[in-house]
């Protein structure tokens, strides 16, 4: 009886782990299930159509958005892109999404961080890998745009300037950059007038200069075709004279 007894508690305990394991499966299971069907939605959307915004500064985004994928992770980067060594460096930080479309020119991604500082160091991160990828890359405002699988740097470049970054900062209070911004907006612009006195200084010394060697030319010519047309003048009364100064007329010898 007391065998018996144990066999059956043997086998109770046996079937709960069954049970339990089992329902740790299927748990997995829909969780995996869940997190695979739940699409990234994007941070910032249109107010007007529901269209991320970042698929709106793409260029021609209305031909490539149904195919634009979005995401905020770099593993999901690597299935649609493949391995690219970029990768091993690129971090998205917290707040930062990505969108990938596909173009005749090549396949370009476009990362918005969420700040200038983490755009530079993003940036800086891709930069020191574009000779190993052989990729080209630039960045426009806080988004750092590659474009893969392009050897035309000239088209990878119109693609680039068909990205316009459109935010804009605005203080609620009083902005606390702002005596940067002045004393910036100072340096810029005595820079750009030292740059135009120079440069006007410059071209109005050129050209007096031309002009004053062009009316010394022609003053010359008119000098000198004058003295071709006069008739020679002598000073010595009819008498005979060294002609030194090559003002006389030739003196004829009569034979």
């Amino acid at each position: 009886m007391v065998f018996l007894r144990k066999a059956s508690e043997f086998r109770t305990i046996r079937q709960s782990f069954l049970a339990l394991g089992l329902l740790l499966t299927l748990l997995s299971f829909a969780i995996g299930q869940q997190s695979t069907a739940t699409p990234y939605v994007s941070q910032e959307i249109g107010e007007d159509d529901g269209i991320p915004v970042i698929i709106k500064h793409l260029p021609e985004w209305e031909s490539v958005h149904d195919s634009v994928v979005l995401t905020d992770k770099v593993d999901d980067l690597r299935r649609v892109l493949g391995e690219r060594s970029v990768f091993t460096t690129m971090d998205l930080f917290p707040g930062s999404e990505a969108a990938v479309a596909t173009y005749p020119t090549g396949k370009l991604l476009l990362v918005e961080y969420p700040t200038p500082q983490s755009a530079t160091n993003g940036f800086a991160m891709v930069d020191a890998l574009a000779n190993v990828d052989e990729f080209h890359h630039r960045r426009i405002g806080n988004y750092v745009a590659i474009v893969f699988d392009s050897e035309d740097a000239s088209a990878a470049a119109v693609l680039f300037d068909q990205i316009k970054y459109e935010k804009y900062v605005q203080w609620l209070g009083e902005d606390p950059y702002l005596l940067q911004k002045l004393e910036r907006y100072f340096v810029t612009t005595g820079r750009d007038v030292a740059l135009s006195t120079v440069l006007f200084i410059s071209i109005v010394f050129s050209s007096a200069i031309g002009l004053g060697i062009l009316a010394g030319f022609l003053f010359y010519r008119s000098r000198r075709q004058l003295k071709t047309n006069s008739v020679a003048f002598s000073d010595a009364g009819g008498l005979t004279r060294l002609n030194l100064d090559e003002l006389s007329e030739p003196i004829k010898l009569e034979s």
